[in-house]
């Protein structure tokens, strides 16, 4: 497939698949090139610009850290709904790395207690970031397993959604047009999606 049709396929807008209970994908493509993205993944200061920044030790085996600051994603004076207030950070999660095959695959815990503390999510389950260049693009596959409640799919779905088109409005140069207002949306969309 080359890569025009590749665009006609991949809608970046999409809602997340769920696969199975407790398991949700999301496909994008982002623009490249591979090391680009995989930069924006696991580089701290580019990751903090998009998800969280915090440490990660790029081993199997590996500590991840990753301090939410969500207020710091939103547009300057977008509101925060009430329901969202607990979110704007700063919010630690913890992990391991559990895969790693530079710059293709990052597999990861998600939701552990930082250093012993109270874990970041009520959960740990696992993410995993596949990345294959497509011409000058970068198909990502994102997949969040192991979600012990249609609350935290929910959640996880939403936040996914909102961040990674951070990620594209980053990757792109270009400002993120909304956070706040979009997860507010994304949140009631995927209520009315998911299974009960």
């Amino acid at each position: 497939m080359n890569n025009l049709s590749m665009k006609h396929v991949i809608d970046n807008d999409a809602y997340g698949t769920v696969l199975e209970s407790g398991a949700v994908r999301f496909q994008r493509l982002l623009p490249g090139p591979i090391e680009r993205v995989w930069d924006y993944i696991t580089d701290p200061e580019k990751r903090a610009t998009w998800l969280a920044a915090g440490e990660m030790d790029l081993r199997v085996g590996g500590q991840v850290v990753l301090n939410f600051r969500n207020g710091d994603l939103a547009p300057k004076g977008e509101p925060v709904p009430e329901r969202f207030q607990k979110y704007t950070g700063p919010i630690a999660h913890g992990g391991r790395i559990t895969q790693l095959d530079p710059p293709r695959l990052l597999a990861m815990t998600w939701g552990e207690s930082v250093d012993g503390g109270e874990a970041g999510c009520g959960t740990s389950s696992e993410v995993i970031f596949e990345l294959t260049p497509r011409g000058k693009d970068v198909l990502l596959v994102l997949t969040h397993r192991r979600l012990g409640s249609r609350g935290d799919m929910l959640s996880v779905s939403a936040g996914w959604h909102v961040h990674v088109a951070a990620l594209i409005d980053q990757l792109h140069g270009r400002p993120v047009h909304s956070f706040w207002t979009m997860l507010d949306r994304l949140n009631k969309d995927y209520d009315r999606q998911l299974p009960a």
